[in-house]
């Protein structure tokens, strides 16, 4: 997010799409409201179901799944055509002027650079570049040359005219023209427009490249960095941000830093000059991660070692995300495996086959609550447990409110919580586990191995005497960042070196656990409701990274010359009278020349140059409005298809994301594009009752009852068809699995009407198992094992099913 939930209140206008706020994000949901009350803010909700934002919004649309590129696309085409774009941002803080290779190409869904080789299809993106003249990028300002990426994004959204939107999505032309018109109000000044999404946006084969649509979208109406607006995601829960945060994504080290790869970075020297930028933000990456050698190794990371460089794990190459995972298991190459809080065997796509992949394991150890559908896979209703011999660890941990520590929210607000009980029984912290696991492994180690320097030399020294538990101030100062030798806590980033004199285990936490002067605690402990502007920045509650920064790239909040965009909401402003600037939020730019004489009057950055980078961790300093790095798929969102989908493109012969992932053996089976076997579009949602896998709420009788059946959203119409009524068992199948669930005849999903051909859509619940006080068949046992390039996030929210009435024929 690049906003706070409490930052909504200042928005004139939300587009909410993939997300359902009001069930799953009711806090977010209370300062929606909290707009509409007091500023007259309009709601937009798009969503294939209606959900209980949808029946609050001021504009409901249903929009098929899928066709949410179509969708923003359309809006872009509707804003550029209408010139109702902010003319000053894009040209002062986008990279709308900048010139692209004028090799670069678009025919039928396919961009120049595509290659196919071994099977392997990829992008060669050396036409999607710049156009250079010596270092500097070549511009038009006037936004006229037709190789100017303004003209070629005008060019590329212009085949998306309302029409075309409405036979892709479903939408009927009337009424998304109304949301083009609502939602372009926003590209004023004055005016502020908040895009709110979830996992309907990213659990696609195109995910990344939906979420990079609302960027250019907010680009284009100068939404991004001003109070009220931004491109803000709603976790699943409330520490996704900071478990992503801390590298629980194979392909990141904490703080977002790249990993190391074998081959590509085979000493410090080859990773500093592959990966460290010479200009923008993440030209300080190499400060980071030494900072970050050194909070893991210690005093054993030495320059003349590169700092513990050798002894990090080198990443392989191969596709170590969830679903690479589990397609390793079913080859039984994987022999042991944690899984520690997730619950696989229900939220994992394709679930069935990665049930029956778990019984290559040799061993699993299992942390959780209770004895989840993966701790239990060994005797789940469709195994013989005696033909499975996996060793199954099962390790009881404590819950939130029996543990301390911190937890990362959706905006960026880094929290400490305390423990209000013990935790029952045997249970212990994910903490104290963790601790007795490293300590044991470190045990075994000292009698020798393969390769024991990495673990004997890292730093562990957490104990606490008289305690069991780890000492969490250690901890959190080591995370926080110290000077080397004088062990004083670091206040911010711009303090870390490279030379080995800090250590930081995360330099977005950098400050964190640096102590407030009016709270005498450490910011992440600090709960100062003052709020000097009114705007809901409350900078003394909490800790936001980076650097307790409220809102990013507020640098954006006001003109070139420092004026704000909207007076009333003022966050850093420019006082030409006396030179200096006023700031309210933690500046995203140099408020004075780095360097500047201390004794002295430090030199102030002016206005003019402080607006030359506005999107300071990009390496050109602008907002991308065409992707030229970052994304492997496309420069700019396009149209496909899910991979299974029951209508062919119309936007062009590519049917779907050309590069999407995609596996063979257990894990290939999908029905493609218009399989009359599986006529009707499905998607997974949740429910209010239910948390996530429901490991822990179909544990608790009261919720359990409120909802105890496994279900699937059908239209009347569709009910009619299949002879079925409310409550009636129906059977939904994929070419994976099928399953048996109860038929909930509603208006949540109905019909639409696709490129003249009315087709069904259903929707089913993620959060049944067979363990609990209450079990249902589980959804993900129909879901595909596709994925986004970018990322591997499965393709969750839109596959084909076909249903029928249990003990009756196929409809």
């Amino acid at each position: 997010m690049t906003n706070h939930f409490v930052d909504y209140k200042n928005s004139d206008v939300f587009l909410m799409i993939g997300s359902n706020s009001a069930e799953t994000h009711p806090q977010a949901m209370r300062w929606i409201l909290k707009a509409r009350d007091t500023r007259g803010a309009k709601l937009i909700v798009a969503d294939p179901r209606l959900t209980k934002s949808a029946s609050m919004a001021d504009l409901f649309v249903r929009h098929r799944p899928g066709t949410d590129i179509a969708f923003i696309n359309g809006i872009m085409k509707y804003v550029i055509e209408n010139e109702l774009y902010h003319k000053e941002y894009v040209i002062s803080y986008t990279n709308a002027s900048y010139l692209i290779n004028p090799d670069f190409k678009f025919k039928d869904g396919v961009f120049s650079g595509f290659n196919m080789k071994d099977g392997k299809a990829s992008y060669d993106t050396t036409s999607w570049q710049y156009q250079k003249e010596g270092e500097d990028i070549k511009k038009d300002p006037t936004l006229q040359d037709p190789h100017c990426v303004f003209q070629i994004l005008k060019r590329h959204v212009s085949r998306y005219d309302i029409k075309t939107v409405s036979r892709i999505t479903g939408v009927p032309e009337d009424q998304f023209k109304k949301v083009c018109e609502i939602y372009s109000t926003t590209g004023k000044p004055g005016k502020a427009g908040n895009v709110i999404y979830a996992m309907g946006i990213t659990q696609h084969t195109h995910g990344s490249q939906n979420a990079r649509a609302l960027c250019v979208l907010q680009l284009l109406l100068g939404n991004i960095g001003i109070p009220g607006g931004g491109v803000n995601a709603q976790r699943g829960e409330s520490n996704v941000q900071g478990s992503t945060d801390m590298a629980m994504l194979n392909h990141l080290l904490p703080g977002y830093i790249g990993m190391i790869y074998a081959g590509k970075h085979n000493t410090l020297k080859d990773y500093l000059e592959k990966e460290v930028p010479k200009t923008g933000y993440w030209s300080n990456k190499g400060k980071f991660l030494v900072s970050l050698l050194k909070a893991w190794y210690g005093g054993k990371a030495t320059k003349e070692n590169d700092f513990g460089y050798d002894f990090v794990p080198k990443h392989d190459g191969k596709n170590r995300t969830h679903m690479g995972i589990f397609d390793e298991l079913s080859k039984g190459t994987v022999k042991g495996m944690f899984a520690w809080g997730q619950n696989p065997a229900v939220g994992g796509p394709s679930a069935y086959q990665e049930r029956k992949a778990m019984e290559k394991l040799d061993w699993l150890v299992a942390v959780d609550l209770f004895e989840t559908e993966t701790a239990a896979f060994w005797h789940r209703p469709e195994a013989d447990p005696t033909k499975i011999n996996t060793e199954v660890f099962f390790l009881p941990a404590a819950m939130s409110y029996e543990k301390e520590g911190t937890v990362v929210n959706s905006g960026r607000w880094a929290q400490f919580r305390y423990k209000a009980v013990n935790p029952p029984g045997e249970a212990k912290s994910d903490l104290w586990i963790a601790d007795k696991l490293f300590k044991a492994v470190k045990k075994e180690y000292q009698s020798g191995g393969k390769f024991p320097d990495a673990i004997m030399n890292m730093v562990w020294n957490y104990d606490q005497p008289g305690h069991d538990e780890p000492n969490i101030d250690k901890i959190n100062v080591e995370i926080n960042g110290y000077e080397v030798g004088s062990g004083k806590t670091l206040p911010s980033f711009a303090k870390l070196q490279d030379d080995g004199s800090t250590a930081c285990g995360n330099w977005v936490y950098a400050g964190f656990w640096f102590e407030d002067k009016d709270a005498k605690v450490p910011a992440a402990k600090r709960r100062i409701k003052k709020d000097p502007t009114g705007l809901g920045l409350y900078p003394q509650f909490a800790f936001s990274w980076p650097a307790n920064r409220r809102i990013v790239y507020n640098r954006c909040s006001m003109d070139a010359k420092g004026n704000p965009w909207h007076a009333e909401k003022t966050i850093i402003k420019w006082d030409a009278l006396a030179s200096k600037w006023v700031t309210y939020d933690v500046p995203d730019f140099g408020i004075t020349k780095p360097g500047a004489d201390p004794l002295g009057l430090p030199e102030v950055i002016p206005p003019e140059k402080s607006a030359a980078n506005p999107f300071i961790m990009l390496d050109e300093g602008h907002g991308r409005l065409f992707a030229v790095k970052g994304v492997i798929d496309a420069p700019m969102p396009e149209h496909y298809e899910p991979v299974e989908s029951p209508v062919r493109n119309i936007m062009s012969k590519q049917q779907n994301n050309p590069i999407f992932v995609k596996f063979k053996g257990d894990f290939e089976k999908v029905a493609g594009a218009a399989n009359d076997k599986y006529p009707i579009i499905a998607t997974t949602h949740r429910v209010v009752e239910h948390y996530q896998s429901g490991a822990v709420t179909r544990n608790c009788p009261t919720l359990a009852e409120a909802s105890a059946h496994m279900f699937v959203n059908i239209s009347p119409k569709l009910a009619q068809k299949l002879g079925v009524k409310m409550g009636d068992d129906v059977i939904v199948e994929t070419p994976r699995a099928q399953i048996t669930c109860k038929a909930a005849v509603n208006p949540v999903c109905l019909p639409l009407r696709v490129d003249g051909k009315e087709l069904e859509v259903v929707g089913m619940p993620w959060c049944f198992g067979y363990q609990g006080v209450t079990s249902g068949a589980t959804a993900n046992d129909l879901t595909p094992s596709v994925g986004d390039p970018n990322t591997s996030i499965p393709e969750y929210k839109a596959f084909v099913v076909n249903i029928k009435k249990a003990g009756r024929g196929v409809f």
